[in-house]
């Protein structure tokens, strides 16, 4: 046998031709993986995108009636502290006028016995309402405490939302997102 020859003269023992195809297929995996790297760290999200994922709002200055807007993931979200009255006229209201309607839910807060989904901050926080602030329709940003039901009114097409974020008018087929919200304390509320 000369000193080149690839075959090995017992059947099942690996050659110097199988070694040489494994260090080049490993060689090959490596420098691919090392290729790619860079393209699928980038798409992990950044610190100043994670610090994003929940904010903490304090809503002390806020007085029944009033509402705020805040920045949470790129988005509006609206926060209202809701009159009682407010709260009444959106649990007054027929489930069929709903364009958005669900299931019934008798634990829930009075306005979302209708919706079957609790928009508000439950048991004893009913008058706290978050929602994210972008139309159902075409993702326009409503103005707030406008339209016919003194909620939310969406200029663009002309969707008009109740105190409750529920859709009453116009284009939009649903009622205005709930984010994950928990009240941390009386005055502070945590989105995300």
């Amino acid at each position: 046998m000369s000193e080149h020859d690839t075959h090995s003269e017992i059947p099942g023992e690996p050659t110097r031709r199988d070694f040489l195809y494994l260090t080049t297929g490993m060689a090959g995996a490596v420098g691919a993986v090392s290729v790619a790297w860079p393209f699928i760290d980038q798409m992990r999200p950044d610190a100043s995108t994670l610090a994003l994922a929940s904010i903490e709002v304090n809503v002390a200055a806020l007085q029944p009636g009033m509402s705020l807007t805040v920045k949470w993931r790129g988005k509006p979200v609206f926060i209202r502290n809701r009159t009682p009255e407010e709260i009444k006229a959106a649990a007054d209201v027929p489930m069929a006028e709903l364009k958005d309607p669900a299931a019934r839910n008798a634990n829930l807060a009075p306005d979302a016995k209708a919706t079957g989904i609790d928009r508000s901050g439950g048991a004893g926080k009913e008058n706290w309402i978050v929602m994210i602030g972008s139309c159902t329709h075409l993702g326009c940003v409503p103005l707030g405490q406008s339209g016919e039901y003194n909620g939310w009114f969406c200029p663009c097409h002309g969707s008009v939302y109740d105190t409750a974020g529920r859709i009453r008018k116009g284009p939009a087929p649903e009622n205005l997102a709930i984010p994950t919200f928990s009240f941390k304390s009386d005055t502070v509320i945590q989105i995300g």
